[in-house]
């Protein structure tokens, strides 16, 4: 999966004792039925989404997701680790989250009716993920220890967010199930029972689905544009992904690092669509 969003079960390494102690909250939802702002077409090319993902049905793979959610959020909250309501930085990541909104079904219809989620867990580790669906968490380390601006932290929610809406999960379970089981895909879209039972039993599996070269390039440019049409400075996304670089030289908390290193071809591909976007950026500002 994206090193951005290797999604592991949390260990209890995760929280310990050390790191902050938090009382269990509620998780912040956000309707997803604020209306795209504006018609504009895509302004960065990332090609139609892959047609193998129809194999798996959404809604099935969504509901494994939300279960995988909570359990995620009960576990930080047994370890006191999951953010109360009135903590300043998920106040902060909240705000960022209501700016991109309204910008994610422009890439995806279905997120019109996601019951987008945002939640902070306390721990030292170097990690934010989306899930299907739009259930997001970021942990406090990438934050801290990154020392995150705002404009940072939009393009790391915002590429997070692609990798639902571009349904990445759900690709990416269709081609190993297929695979794997040995099943036609002429039998899977007569029937796709088998990939319907197996997207109903996700469970973990979603927390260890690994991302293509492919696939982080789309989130890397899809999230640029859905955060530069919320306001957000588009030369933060290189920003960000030149401190990520300079976290890989040894940070023993950025697991994700080890599995999608970021490289100079990736911040190239992000400084060539800069001037796709700027324009974006200049009608936000002026709202």
């Amino acid at each position: 999966m994206c090193w951005l969003c290797d999604l592991k079960t949390p260990s209890s390494s995760s929280a310990t004792s050390g790191e902050h102690r938090w009382n269990a909250r509620r998780g912040f939802l956000l309707a997803a039925g604020a209306t795209a702002a504006g018609s504009a077409l895509a302004q960065v090319d990332v090609g139609s989404a892959s047609s193998m993902r129809n194999l798996v049905p959404a809604e099935t793979l969504e509901n494994s997701a939300r279960q995988q959610y909570s359990q995620v959020l009960a576990d930080a909250r047994a370890q006191g680790a999951l953010a109360p309501e009135g903590h300043p930085q998920l106040q902060r990541l909240h705000t960022i989250a209501k700016r991109l909104i309204p910008h994610t079904a422009q890439w995806n219809p279905r997120a019109r009716e996601w019951k987008w989620q945002v939640n902070l867990i306390g721990s030292k580790q170097l990690n934010a993920w989306c899930m299907p669906g739009g259930k997001i968490a970021f942990y406090t380390g990438i934050l801290d220890q990154l020392q995150l601006t705002d404009d940072e932290a939009a393009m790391i929610m915002g590429h997070e967010m692609a990798h639902a809406l571009r349904e990445h999960a759900r690709e990416r379970m269709a081609k190993s199930k297929v695979t794997g089981v040995g099943l036609s895909i002429a039998s899977q879209l007569l029937g796709l029972g088998a990939l319907g039972d197996a997207a109903a039993n996700m469970g973990t599996q979603l927390l260890s689905l690994k991302y293509s070269r492919d696939d982080e390039t789309e989130a890397d440019l899809v999230g640029l544009e859905i955060a530069v049409r919320a306001g957000y400075r588009p030369e933060a996304s290189v920003a960000l992904w030149k401190k990520m670089q300079a976290a890989s030289g040894g940070n023993n908390n950025a697991s994700f690092l080890s599995t999608h290193p970021s490289g100079a071809n990736r911040i190239q591909e992000l400084e060539a669509n800069l001037p796709k976007v700027q324009h974006l950026y200049e009608q936000a500002a002026q709202r």
